[in-house]
């Protein structure tokens, strides 16, 4: 389950990450810093979303 669990992580880190990104773009936050506390807070929301993805899927086999 790691290993599925590392490869969604690949995916479902850089989209809300990407996401969070583009909300402090919104925002009008377009200094550096903002920018890099938006990614690294979306980067790890993912962590507890990719574990529950990892776990519905290893459960449907």
């Amino acid at each position: 389950m790691l290993r599925l669990a590392s490869i969604l992580h690949l995916f479902i880190g850089s989209t809300l990450a990407g996401s969070a990104i583009v909300a402090a773009l919104v925002m009008g936050l377009s200094t550096l810093q903002p920018i890099l506390w938006s990614a690294l807070a979306g980067f790890i929301a993912s962590f507890p979303v990719t574990w529950a993805v990892a776990r519905k899927l290893y459960s449907l086999r």
